[in-house]
Order: C-alpha cells, then sequence, then structure tokens
C-alpha cells in the first residue's frame, strides 16, 4: 500500500504505529517509500499487518488442499490453528477441491491471506482442457481480478521468470532445476507454448488490477535454489535483477510490494543473499521461505529453517514463511502447522532481540524465573500451553521447583 502521498494517512495508521512501538509520521514515510507494506486489501476488514523495515519480523503459514488430500475442514483447522500459535498471515496454496468456497472461508479468519493466483488459473485449464498447456493469459488475469475483488490481502506472482532467466536455468548445473510450484508451472506454460510469461510481459496490467483493492505483489523467486548445491546460482542471481526493476515500476504506479527469497541456502550465505537482495530490491520488504540450510533435516525441516530464518532476519529479512516438519515429505497437518509456526516465531523474535525489540518480554520470562513466579514466566512466553502441559505433567513434590534439579535448584540457593 503506497497511497499515503495523496490520500493522506489511513485511519488505522495510528494504531498500527503503536502496536509497532513507532512514530506515526515515521511509519507513514516508510510506507510511502515503500519500504513497509501494509497487508490489507480495501474490503477486507482486518486490522493491517505491517511488514518491512523498522517493524516486527512477521510470520506466515502457508495451508491449502491438494488433489490428494482435498478436505476444507482439514485447511479450516490448519488456518485456525496457525492463528492460534502466533501466525501474523496465512497462504492458501490449494491446488485441488473447491478452492474458491475454501478461500472465502479464509478470508473470514481475521488475518490477512495471500494466495499464488496462477494455481487456481492452472486449475481452471485442468478442468476445461484437461492441460495447463492450454491456460491462457485470461484465465490468470480473471483469477487475479477475482481473487482482488473478493479481499486477498497478498498474491505472489512469478513476474521474474522469463524468457532469459529460463535460459539460463536451462544452460545451468543445478541439481533441483525449478522447484517452485508456480514458478515451474510457468515455466512448462512458456516452454510449450514459447510465449513470454504474461505476468512479465503485462506487468503494467497486472498492477493495474490489483491497485484499486490495495493487493500487496509478493514478487515470486520462481528460480529459488532447491538445494544446498544450487544456492546462490547464476539463475537465482538473474531473476532478483529482474525482481529488483519491478520493484522500482511498482513503486512508481503506488502498488505495494515485497520480494521473496530464497529456499536452500547455507548458513554462511544466508546474510550475504539478504544484504544483497536489499542493495538491489532498494530496501523493498523481503519474504523469506526458511531458508533451510541443510538438505539433510526432513521430517525436522522446522528447525532447519528456523535456524535460517534468525540469521536471515537478523540481516534484514522482514517476513519469514514458516516451514513445518513435513516439509518435503507430505501436505502437513494441523500438528505440523503449529510445530511450524512457533519454529518461525522463535526465529523471529531471536532476530527481533537483536533490533532491539521486545527484550522486555525476556526479561519479565528471567525475572519471573529467578523468582520461581510459574504463573508469570508462562504469560511472557511463545508457547505458555505446551510450558504448563511440561509442568504439570513433571512436576516435583515441592511445586516451587522442577524435577530437573529438585531441592538442588540454583534459584533457591
Amino acid at each position: 500500500m503506497r497511497t499515503l502521498k495523496s490520500a493522506g494517512p489511513p485511519a488505522w495508521l495510528g494504531k498500527a504505529a503503536e502496536k509497532e512501538g513507532l512514530n506515526p509520521d515515521k511509519l507513514a514515510r516508510k510506507i510511502a517509500s515503500g519500504r513497509v507494506v501494509a497487508l490489507k486489501n480495501t474490503v477486507h476488514e482486518i486490522d493491517p499487518v505491517l511488514v518491512g523495515e523498522g517493524t516486527r519480523v512477521k510470520v506466515n503459514a502457508n495451508i491449502g488442499m491438494s488433489p490428494d488430500l482435498a478436505s476444507m475442514e482439514g485447511e479450516i483447522e490448519k488456518a485456525k490453528t496457525a492463528v492460534k500459535a502466533g501466525a501474523d498471515a496465512i497462504m492458501d496454496l490449494s491446488i485441488g477441491g473447491d478452492t474458491w468456497t475454501l478461500l472465502k472461508k479464509l478470508l473470514k479468519q481475521n488475518i490477512p491471506l495471500g494466495t499464488v493466483p496462477v494455481y487456481q488459473a492452472a486449475l481452471e485449464s485442468v478442468r476445461m482442457h484437461g492441460t495447463i498447456l492450454d491456460m491462457t493469459p485470461d484465465l490468470l488475469w480473471k483469477a487475479i481480478e477475482k481473487q482482488a475483488k473478493a479481499g486477498v490481502d497478498f498474491m505472489t506472482v512469478h513476474s521474474g521468470v522469463n524468457r532469459k532467466t529460463l535460459e539460463a536455468v536451462d544452460s545451468s548445473k543445478r541439481v533441483t532445476g525449478i522447484v517452485s510450484r508456480g514458478g515451474s508451472l510457468i515455466a512448462k506454460w512458456m516452454r510449450s507454448t514459447g510465449l513470454e510469461n504474461p505476468l512479465y510481459a503485462d506487468f503494467d496490467y497486472l498492477m493495474e488490477l490489483v491497485r484499486e483493492y490495495d493487493v500487496v505483489l509478493s514478487l515470486g523467486d520462481a528460480l529459488r535454489p532447491g538445494c544446498i548445491a544450487d544456492a546462490t546460482d547464476k539463475p537465482q542471481i538473474e531473476e532478483l535483477i529482474i525482481l529488483g526493476r519491478l520493484v522500482e515500476r511498482c513503486w512508481d504506479s503506488g502498488v505495494g510490494v515485497m520480494v521473496e527469497g530464497p529456499g536452500h541456502v547455507p548458513l554462511d550465505e544466508v546474510g550475504a543473499n539478504i544484504i544483497l537482495q536489499k542493495r538491489i530490491c532498494k530496501g523493498a520488504p523481503f519474504y523469506v521461505l526458511g531458508p533451510i540450510v541443510t538438505d539433510i533435516a526432513a521430517g525436522y525441516d522446522h528447525i532447519a529453517g528456523a535456524i535460517g530464518g534468525a540469521v536471515a532476519a537478523m540481516h534484514g529479512a522482514d517476513f519469514l514463511c514458516y516451514v513445518t516438519p513435513s516439509e518435503h515429505l507430505a501436505l502437513p497437518t494441523a500438528d505440523d502447522v503449529r510445530e511450524g509456526v512457533i519454529a518461525s516465531k522463535i526465529a523471529a523474535h531471536a532476530a527481533d532481540l537483536t533490533r532491539g525489540i521486545d527484550r522486555d518480554r525476556d526479561l519479565a520470562v528471567a525475572k519471573a524465573r529467578a523468582g520461581l513466579d510459574w504463573d508469570e514466566l508462562f504469560k511472557h512466553l511463545l508457547d505458555p500451553e505446551k510450558a504448563c502441559a511440561i509442568r504439570s505433567e513433571r512436576h516435583p513434590a515441592d511445586p516451587k521447583v522442577c524435577t530437573m534439579c529438585g531441592e538442588f535448584c540454583s534459584m533457591r540457593q
């Protein structure tokens, strides 16, 4: 959302600034400059979530039905689980089932909602023609416009994969090729039709469709590395340069924009990736998937992603897309969603501490721990429900201490 210059500050600005601990005038300048975006469609009645420079690091949770598992009730449960666990936004990545009905239900969850419109266009093409290869640009534009009018707050669009960057992928020695689902769909369509990606070729029209509703464009990293061996390679960087140019076009057109970042990155390259993105994209908000710092953690990728997320956010990333324990293995369960959100919330808070944000919360926990005040301690935890359960199940005869040290508790000395 970059309408402040012409329309004046919106009614929600003061409340949002107070929540973030920022001066309202300073926040307004950051939004006007594009360094902060507000996830808030004009027809979606929610409090906006701010993403960008100087704000708290935010966490997104992906949900969505697949062709193999298309339970609408299951995805609604996951959405509610994500919200309860502290997610700041959710994304519907459905590629199966009654996607439109699910989207309308998710818009009632009182939290910003993101989508990947090419999924809807691809699904409709398959249902109409039996293949994605017959997808028309018109199907894509209609999906984007319909979702914008419905209230979707941000959309991932893979506008950085074009004829040139696709050639870079084909000439590279990538181990995993294109792992972005949206990016691979568009690449397959481009190779079959010989046409340019409409999300790149007709970017001005894309901006026109979303601008009226203040939908934030999230420029997807279609060519992100899908394994450690592919990290920070030529296709990734060539796409990033294109995304940097598109950021400036969004700013010139009054469209809110953030940039999506790499998936699998070795720990020693995470900081450099963030700094490079911020430089090329002129400080636009950065939205990262993980990043996952090792390929061998399947079943525990929420931990691998949280490690990368903490380092990324410490270096300037603004929005962490969670990773669940079932990443690379299966569609996540509600329990997986909860574990993924909590892991990313820990990463986000750890990074906030390096920015001097919310340190009083940690101090409150420390004081409660020193005073053996368990009730007070639980009030300030990221996951008090789990902490209370552990304490309840494994407590000693003396209610003041825990079973780790018992009568030898150091806090009682």
